[in-house]
């Protein structure tokens, strides 16, 4: 899964750790998103996209093998 989070975030101003307390992880959490090394619960992507105010669809994209799996 593909996430333009990091970028999101910086263009907000927010830090790891300021957007993992407003949504109630951990900051490491928010770093595993933002590498690709975790994919958020559905309601944890819904948490993030009223953060910044935008569709979970644009924050997270599926890739080719995300069908394959």
């Amino acid at each position: 899964m593909k996430s333009i989070l990091k970028e999101e975030r910086k263009k907000k101003k927010i830090t790891q750790e300021q957007l993992a307390t407003l949504v109630g992880v951990s900051r490491q959490s928010i770093n595993a998103i933002e590498r690709g090394k975790y994919t958020p619960s559905t309601v944890l992507a819904l948490k993030i996209s009223e953060i910044f105010n935008t569709s979970v669809n644009r924050l997270f994209e599926l890739e080719a093998e995300d069908y394959n799996s």
